[in-house]
């Protein structure tokens, strides 16, 4: 008991002697130990990772699970161990609204089906973007915010030790110059010592921390080449599965799609595309080719080395055409190869 008593009254001095120490450094009547040069850097650059950690955290929380509702709610399903709720996403939603309409309608009538099929797709699309939540929070998240949770919040602690440690030993260098009696000047002296060496091994530990926040960085690195790669793989499936949609879409017999005329400023930023108008009306005869009717106006693209055929594109179809059907109408383009 008297050992608690003892340690809190040492305490308590410890502490009201640091408080007078800062209240005359913000006054101006007393020094202040400055950090070597490396150790102040070190810390500078230490507090910019911390800040921009949890800038680039926050932001990408929120492109991930833009519901701030939702974003609170699994940051406590977190913190009680739990697991979070499976949602559906907006997509999933729209997806569904999508195939009761078309089942509605009816998916022997060609918006009927066409509904059914783009539902199917946002589905699968919203699956595809859970799946790249998830991997995203896995590999660039997590390890952000344990680094965060973690590391940093060692460094920050540590950081407040040497503050502490360094109070007391200008306060120590304080009494040091206002001792006036041999004793007292002997007793100070001694303070000063214990109070420097702690100083000193509490700035290589900070040191040591510090440095350790500067190679994680390596493991940041890592961490968003993996998010680039999920990233780049969740693109990828998106695209892919919007071109089986437009396959499907264009294999409907009576789809609801016309003839979308672009202006030249659509396409004057690719000198590859050209406008052109249809002649007569062209039947497709195998799965490469384009229908067009005549007087349709449409986009197409010359074949390297093919003379007789473009590719031509219409809305979201697109396919082969023979170049006899068609005449182009943009002022000052080249005209087809004959």
């Amino acid at each position: 008991m008297d050992l608690n008593v003892k340690k809190l009254v040492k305490d308590a001095g410890a502490a009201l002697s640091r408080v007078v120490q800062l209240t005359e450094e913000t006054l101006g009547t007393s020094e202040k130990t400055e950090l070597d040069a490396h150790l102040e850097h070190l810390a500078d650059r230490a507090n910019a990772t911390k800040t921009w950690t949890e800038k680039i955290l926050r932001n990408m929380e929120a492109v991930l699970t833009p519901n701030p509702g939702n974003r609170i709610e699994d940051f406590f399903y977190e913190k009680i161990d739990k697991k979070k709720p499976n949602r559906l996403s907006n997509l999933e939603y729209v997806g569904m609204d999508m195939i009761e309409a078309g089942n509605d309608f009816g998916p022997g009538i060609a918006y009927g089906s066409a509904l059914n099929k783009v539902g199917q797709c946002q589905q699968k699309l919203g699956q595809i973007q859970r799946n790249f939540i998830k991997d995203s929070a896995n590999c660039y998240i997590q390890p952000l915010r344990k680094f965060l949770e973690g590391e940093m919040k060692t460094v920050t602690k540590e950081m407040s030790i040497l503050e502490n440690k360094r109070l007391d030993l200008d306060s120590c260098k304080n009494r040091v110059r206002k001792a006036r009696s041999m004793l007292g000047q002997q007793s100070a002296e001694r303070e000063l010592r214990i109070a420097q060496s702690e100083f000193d091994r509490q700035a290589e530990i900070v040191k040591l921390l510090l440095e350790g926040v500067q190679s994680s960085q390596a493991g940041h690195l890592r961490c968003l080449h993996e998010f680039v790669e999920a990233q780049a793989r969740y693109y990828a499936q998106c695209h892919a599965t919007m071109q089986d949609l437009q396959r499907e879409l264009a294999g409907l017999s009576g789809g609801p799609y016309h003839p979308t005329t672009q202006s030249t400023s659509n396409v004057s930023g690719n000198d590859d595309e050209q406008l052109a108008r249809v002649l007569c009306d062209f039947s497709a005869t195998n799965s490469e080719e384009l229908s067009v009717v005549q007087n349709e106006v449409i986009t197409v693209i010359e074949i390297p080395g093919n003379e007789e055929y473009v590719i031509g594109i219409s809305g979201i179809r697109r396919g082969k055409i023979p170049t006899a059907y068609l005449e182009l109408i943009d002022v000052g383009q080249r005209k087809f190869s004959q």
